[in-house]
């Protein structure tokens, strides 16, 4: 299975959004400059943020993205479905039935075994990212990142929240 770099993207955004003093957004163009990536793209992704009730927007000055919800509540499994949709990683298209081997329908048995495999490593996969929340992610940056990058990552939001009229 393959992920998208847009869950990658979109999980680093709800990470840092859930970093952000109260009162305090931050528009797509920041999100991107943070991470040095693509703004159209991120904007795709923030966008289906926004559709699944993860982030919120709003207009204006101070306007920008924040969590819709707190970072308790929201897990990785929300942002992966956000992102990639919410259809199965393996679909079964039933080769089983074609080819020389081939009998009648009503004689395979349901679900086939390949497919029964598959579903249950993507439901144990599913379960663990719907164990996970935003804010384990916050817990794990704070303790791993080192600390030069911690202390530059917040003097970066507080220059954001001061120059938006925000609380740093």
């Amino acid at each position: 299975m393959r992920l998208g770099e847009g869950v990658e993207w979109a999980i680093h955004c709800c990470t840092l959004l859930a970093m952000l003093p109260e009162g305090v957004a931050l528009p797509a163009t920041r999100l991107a400059e943070y991470h040095e990536v693509t703004p159209s793209y991120l904007a795709k992704h923030l966008q289906a943020l926004r559709e699944a009730g993860i982030v919120t927007s709003s207009a204006g000055r101070h306007g920008g993205y924040r969590l819709a919800r707190d970072a308790d509540d929201i897990t990785l499994l929300d942002v992966v479905l956000a992102v990639e949709g919410r259809q199965r990683a393996f679909r079964c298209t039933e080769i089983r039935r074609c080819g020389p081997a081939a009998v009648p329908e009503a004689t395979y048995p349901k679900p086939c075994g390949i497919a029964a495999a598959m579903h249950r490593a993507e439901d144990a996969w599913r379960a663990e990212l719907a164990a996970t929340t935003v804010a384990d992610m916050v817990g794990e940056a704070l303790r791993n990142a080192h600390p030069a990058s911690v202390e530059k990552g917040g003097t970066w939001i507080r220059s954001i929240a001061n120059a938006r009229g925000g609380t740093p």
